[in-house]
């Protein structure tokens, strides 16, 4: 995973799994949740993403930190299912709102390779309360779980107000450094909102060597503005039919963006 990061304008497609059980919204049929996640990442694979990452999107609302066994499991069958249709393309979880630790030990258990964190370092105030970064924590589990897993850090995450003020480039600078991210992520305001290019230059001035991934809103058309200044993007509602996140993935429109990550890269 840390290669292609560093090797090209990396399109991570994201599989959003239904409500799983236990969370208000699902609807009583287990197998469909699998069924629909390798329909999505077939897709995502057929129109040329070069990465997927499975997340429980369809829990809300989440719990902040600690998710209970039963969605751990849930993600676990969904997140195998992803893996056996991969062929062999890296494969992350991303455990909302913000369990890390039942992230890394899905990656022990199953291969994946990467996780997201959404609050590594400092503190936001969210919609699930404030949520504090726990990136000492973090470090140790990863290496006695799954070291070579990398972790995928928020910079000021979306659905989020940073506590106790600080600028973006000092927040990114501590993710770092300090919580020793693999790559810093920078998004707009909430789900599908894109953030502005000027803030992901900002980052990139602070950060000039890091790899920087755009967390939400990047489409067609703004991606090729965004990645100007980053290495690549986690791009889930815009691979979806008519835009809307509750859809399945259209592979056409994987291929699309796809073209456009490609024309990125010989700038």
């Amino acid at each position: 995973m840390l290669k292609l990061l560093g090797s090209k304008k990396l399109l991570i497609g994201v599989v959003h799994l239904p409500a799983t059980p236990g969370a208000p919204r699902f609807h009583g049929d287990r197998r469909s949740i699998a069924r629909r996640a390798v329909e999505d990442a077939r897709a995502l694979l057929e129109g040329g993403c070069d990465a997927l990452i499975v997340e429980n999107f369809g829990d809300v609302p989440f719990f902040a930190r600690t998710v209970p066994p039963e969605t751990i499991a849930s993600i676990a069958l969904a997140l195998e299912a992803v893996l056996e249709v991969a062929g062999g393309a890296p494969v992350g979880v991303n455990v909302l709102r913000n369990d890390a630790r039942a992230a890394l030990g899905l990656c022990a258990a199953t291969g994946a390779c990467f996780i997201r964190v959404n609050v590594h370092t400092g503190a936001a105030v969210t919609d699930q309360g404030l949520i504090e970064g726990d990136a000492a924590a973090t470090l140790r589990e990863r290496q006695r779980l799954c070291p070579d897993a990398a972790l995928l850090c928020d910079v000021h995450v979306k659905h989020a107000v940073p506590l106790g003020g600080g600028s973006l480039e000092a927040a990114a600078l501590d993710t770092l450094h300090r919580g020793l991210a693999d790559a810093l992520i920078v998004s707009g305001s909430a789900t599908g909102a894109a953030p502005d290019a000027a803030l992901v230059a900002t980052v990139r001035r602070a950060a000039p060597h890091a790899p920087l991934l755009i967390g939400s809103g990047l489409d067609a058309a703004n991606a090729s503005r965004l990645l100007a200044d980053a290495s690549g993007a986690i791009v889930g509602t815009a691979l979806k039919r008519n835009g809307a996140v509750l859809e399945p993935v259209e592979a056409r429109r994987v291929r699309e963006l796809r073209s456009i990550f490609d024309a990125a890269e010989q700038r």
